[in-house]
């Protein structure tokens, strides 16, 4: 393929993502309160400055509680996003968000046969299988594991993408009572819902990045919690 035709395909290719990605954001509005509550803002300010212009009573009142509203959803968005950095550490009881803590005892964890790192954990009490993935964002679940573990999405929450073969597809954040492996609690974390993952199950870098310290040792990977408590027995 000549430089033309590379470029041309690269084009294309972009094209297509961002049509994905443009899909994927509007198929998200019906399942986002936080995104229809936004929509409904604008249009309210949209009115707003119509009836301004026509001096009708009301207008300015209407375009003013606009405004504010969308205000209201870009903190929220800002307290909610703020949740993915474990440097900031923010809780947010008011909107319903608890303090995400990951705590307890060194544990390690041996090389599966595939080359990957694999744990048996139990999510809210429930037996499950996870993927240890650190070059994912969020821990995920997959739909199954959701409903066993009776998590359900998050009321206002903001709408997620994952990234697939077939283009991004929306995802659901949700929040643990209890994510226990080894001797190792995760409490109050953000989890994604993704029914593309099948069965699989995946700790990401914001349980990780949560630890004091985890490292790679041969064939074992070493978890060591910030916050060390009495160790149980490894599962």
């Amino acid at each position: 393929m000549d430089a033309c035709g590379a470029s041309a395909y690269i084009d294309v290719m972009s094209l297509t993502n961002l049509w994905h990605n443009i899909a994927a954001a509007i198929a998200a509005i019906p399942r986002s309160e936080l995104l229809v509550v936004a929509l409904a803002a604008m249009i309210a300010g949209w009115i707003g400055s119509l009836m301004i212009r026509r001096k009708a009573p009301l207008g300015v009142t209407i375009r003013r509680v606009s405004t504010l509203v969308l205000a209201g959803v870009l903190v929220t968005v800002i307290l909610q996003l703020s949740r993915f950095d474990p440097r900031l550490a923010v809780a947010v009881p008011q909107i319903g968000l608890p303090e995400q803590v990951v705590e307890g005892g060194e544990t390690r964890i041996t090389m599966a046969g595939d080359g990957h790192f694999w744990l048996r954990a139990e999510l809210n009490g429930v037996p499950a299988n996870f993927l240890v993935d650190t070059g994912a964002t969020l821990t995920a679940v997959s739909q199954s594991l959701a409903e066993r573990a009776g998590l359900e999405p998050r009321r206002g929450g903001l709408p997620v993408s994952i990234g697939t073969a077939n283009g991004p597809v929306a995802a659901q954040l949700s929040t643990i009572d209890e994510l226990r492996f080894g001797n190792v609690a995760a409490r109050g974390l953000d989890v994604i819902i993704a029914p593309t993952l099948g069965e699989t199950n995946v700790v990401g870098m914001n349980l990780l990045s949560r630890l004091a310290s985890w490292r790679v040792e041969g064939d074992q990977m070493v978890l060591v919690p910030n916050h060390p408590q009495a160790e149980q027995t490894p599962r």
